[in-house]
Formats: structure tokens, C-alpha cells, sequence
């Protein structure tokens, strides 16, 4: 890597507050995604619109943030990291505005889509960044707190959603959850001065059609699957779901026959890492799905408040901040990957409670009293999965595969939140009555078994 040099004493004094704004910017865009889940309700019901606009809200955000990923990571490589992540945090704060400005719900979505684009010029700059201002042990340190700073965005956007949109500051209501990002991109901005410009040794080469093919694909996947009843799709749904489908059988075909590839070929030859893209597409659909059904039957069917149903995703995200810690300070040492089942088998017991919760709630405005402890069970058992996950998956790999192999496991995760909203979201929306959330937490258990059969092959050794 290069690097405009700077005095010894000013790179030493300067590197943390740099790393400030690093994780400061990861952490905003985190709590964009969660803070809208719990607010979309309120967006919907001020802007009005088809209810699937409220899946559009966030899949709009993530789909181009999946698909712009890597692309974003080799713009850092060729025109310098530093100044695409203050591009993309400038970018991202000015479509923030437009959102909290919007007058309908097209402009809305058309925003947030420019929101997710921006996202992936922030994120995938933070690692190289990193390893250019630290060395020796404080860069292992400096890495390890993306974690936390990352758990706990989780834990806090939920919770921040539901108290902005409340709040209705200056009679902003759900617009503050989009206002509240411009006074944090300002202090990103601010700190973002002390960083350096760093970018790769050797240009590398951008992939611009299969970007575009990666893209195109998804969306045609993505887009029928959203609002529509999927045990009645029509003849135009399936033809856009056929027409995805071929697509990105051209994206594969074209990946194998260009010089250029936007994914490495090598990772492919690892018969554990395929595997890890699945388990963590259908893992991720889970539980982003999972959160967007819990959040409309709160506000739509039992009549909570978008405070009250923000807080009742505390037991959530509190289970994750816990075992995420203790998975990953202790557990994953010790029994390996025999941590992911068991947090696989946490989260199934608490489907199953939210099963029992909502079977229990048989009438439209009531509340499944006995929801949190299911919420909490499956915050633990994502939290217990996720760290031995993403040790296991990067495990047997070389390091000249680390930095693409950790970029397209970030895409796939958007994706798999995009697929989870789209699917669980439309189960949710079209299901039969009271028994809605009953269908979507099946379908949720179903997609947790693709994981659990996958995990058993993540961090294998090399195929044939």
C-alpha cells in the first residue's frame, strides 16, 4: 500500500481520532438500516402509498449497498481510500436530507437507494485505512473495536428509531430518524482530516459489466418478490424471478471468462467458502426479515406505538451485545466451530417461542406478551452464531484472498437482509390474518435449516 507520508509525531498523535471516524461512519450507516425498520410504519402512514412501500424503505438501502460493495473497495484501491470514504460519507449525508425531505414515497426509495450506494464507498474503506495508520499489536486492537462499535449501533438503532420518531422533534416525526445522520456525518467529516491518503500498490481493474450484471440480476430477483403474495405470483412475477435467474447465470459465465473478474476465482477452489455465502445469505434473511415482522405486527396489528415497539427489540439486541461478547472473547476459543450450531439452535428455540407468542395473541390489538423472551433467545442465538461464523469463514484462506473474500461476505449479507425483507416481509403482508406472523416464522425456521446445513461445511479445507 501507499501512502502521502506525514511527520512520525502527527501520524502517531492523529491515527486515533482517525480511527474515530472510521468506526463512527461504519456505525452511522448501521443505525440508518435499523433506525428506518422500526420508523417505516410512521413513513407509511404519513406518506401513504402501497404497504409494500414499508419493505422498500430498507431493501432499497441494502440492494445497492450488497451490489456496490466491492466495486466501492476498488475505487479505495485506485483512487485513494481516504477520498472516497469522505466522498461517500458527503454523498450519504446529502441523500439523508433529501430523505428527511421527501414528499412521497418514490423520492423516498430513489434516495435511500442513493443512501445504500454511498454506504458502499463508506464501509469497504475502513479495513485498508486501518492497517495504514496502525501496526504491530495496536492494529489487532484497533480492528477488534469495529465489533463492539458495531454491536452496539445494533443494539442502539432500534431503540433511537423509536425515540426520534416519537419524539417528533419541531414536528419532524419519522424525518429526524433521516435528520439525525447530518450532525453525525458532520463530526465524521471533521475527523475524517486525520486521515491519510492510502490506496493500493497496483491499480486494480474495475469489473464495470459485471457490476452492472450483479446488479441488474438481484433487482429483477429482488423486486417481484416484494409486496407480492408468493403462493399467488403472476405470470410477470415469474417471468422477472426467470429473467434474474439468467442473468446471473451470464454474470457467473462472464466471471469465468474475463481477465478482470469483480470476484477472486481462487475463493471458489475453497469448498468451505461457498457454503459460508450461503449460510450467511439465508442467516441474514432471517433475522433482518424477522425484525421487519415484528415491527409491523406491533404497530399494524396489536396497535403499540413506534416508541413501544422499538423498545420491545431491546431483548434483541441486548442477547446479541451479550453473546456476541461472550462468543467472541471466550467461547469461539474454546469449542470452535461447535459454536455455531448451538447459536443456530438458540435462535430456533426462540422462533419457536415467537411461534407460541403469536399463537397465544389470537385477536388483532393485543399484545404477544410473551414476545420479548422469545426476541431475547433469538438475539443470543445470533449473537453466539455470528463471531464464530465470520472466524470460521475466513479461516482456511490466503491472505491475498482475505480483503475480496470479507467484501463479497459483506454483499452477501445485504443481500441476504434484502431477500429476508422481501420474503419474510411479503409473507407477513399477505398472510392469512392473525396467523401471519405464525406463517412468516415458519418460513424463517425453513430458511434457518438451509444455514444450519450449510454451516456444517463453513471453514473446510481446500476442495479438489
Amino acid at each position: 500500500m501507499t501512502a502521502h507520508p506525514m511527520p512520525a509525531a502527527s501520524a502517531c498523535r492523529r491515527r486515533w481520532p482517525g480511527l474515530a471516524a472510521l468506526l463512527l461512519g461504519e456505525a452511522m450507516n448501521l443505525l440508518d438500516a435499523t433506525i428506518v425498520q422500526v420508523a417505516a410504519p410512521a413513513v407509511h402512514a404519513d406518506l401513504g402509498g402501497p404497504l409494500s412501500d414499508v419493505q422498500w424503505y430498507g431493501a432499497a438501502y441494502t440492494l445497492p449497498f450488497a451490489v456496490l460493495l466491492i466495486t466501492g473497495g476498488r475505487l479505495g484501491d485506485i483512487a485513494g481510500r481516504r477520498r472516497m470514504f469522505v466522498l461517500g460519507v458527503t454523498v450519504f449525508t446529502a441523500a439523508s436530507m433529501a430523505c428527511a425531505l421527501a414528499p412521497a414515497p418514490g423520492p423516498l426509495i430513489a434516495f435511500r437507494a442513493v443512501q445504500g450506494a454511498a454506504a458502499a464507498l463508506i464501509i469497504p474503506q475502513t479495513i485498508g485505512l486501518i492497517k495504514a495508520m496502525f501496526s504491530g499489536e495496536e492494529t489487532a486492537k484497533a480492528l477488534g473495536s469495529i465489533g463492539p462499535v458495531m454491536g452496539l449501533a445494533a443494539v442502539c438503532g432500534p431503540v433511537v428509531g423509536g425515540v426520534l420518531t416519537h419524539a417528533d422533534l419541531f414536528g419532524s416525526s419519522w424525518r429526524s430518524a433521516f435528520l439525525v445522520n447530518v450532525p453525525v456525518a458532520a463530526v465524521v467529516l471533521a475527523l475524517a482530516r486525520n486521515l491519510p491518503e492510502n490506496r493500493a500498490p497496483h491499480r486494480p481493474a474495475l469489473d464495470w459489466p459485471g457490476t452492472v450484471l450483479a446488479a441488474l440480476g438481484t433487482g429483477l430477483l429482488v423486486y417481484p418478490l416484494i409486496g407480492g403474495n408468493l403462493r399467488e405470483l403472476t405470470l410477470q412475477d415469474w417471468l422477472l424471478l426467470i429473467a434474474g435467474l439468467l442473468v446471473l447465470a451470464l454474470f457467473a459465465l462472464q466471471q469465468s471468462r474475463t481477465h478482470r473478474p469483480l470476484l477472486e476465482p481462487s475463493l471458489f477452489t475453497h469448498r468451505g467458502f461457498p457454503a459460508a455465502l450461503v449460510t450467511s445469505t439465508a442467516f441474514f434473511a432471517v433475522t433482518n426479515g424477522l425484525t421487519v415482522v415484528v415491527v409491523l405486527q406491533l404497530q399494524l396489528d396489536a396497535g403499540v406505538g413506534v416508541l413501544a415497539s422499538g423498545l420491545s427489540l431491546l431483548p434483541w439486541s441486548a442477547g446479541l451485545a451479550v453473546a456476541s461478547w461472550w462468543a467472541g472473547s471466550r467461547l469461539v476459543r474454546r469449542y470452535g466451530r461447535r459454536v455455531m450450531p448451538y447459536g443456530l439452535g438458540v435462535l430456533l428455540a426462540g422462533l419457536l417461542a415467537a411461534l407460541v407468542a403469536y399463537r397465544t395473541t389470537t385477536e388483532a390489538g393485543h399484545f404477544p406478551l410473551a414476545l420479548p423472551l422469545a426476541l431475547a433467545l433469538v438475539g443470543l442465538g445470533a449473537g453466539l452464531f455470528t463471531p464464530a461464523f465470520f472466524t470460521l469463514a475466513l479461516h482456511p484462506l490466503r491472505p491475498h484472498e482475505l480483503g475480496s473474500a470479507a467484501g463479497l461476505l459483506n454483499a452477501v449479507q445485504q443481500l441476504g437482509a434484502t431477500l429476508g425483507v422481501a420474503v419474510l416481509g411479503s409473507v407477513y403482508l399477505n398472510g392469512p390474518g392473525t396467523h401471519a406472523p405464525q406463517t412468516a416464522c415458519w418460513v424463517a425456521a425453513a430458511l434457518l435449516a438451509v444455514a444450519w446445513v450449510a454451516s456444517g461445511r463453513v471453514g473446510t479445507g481446500e476442495g479438489a
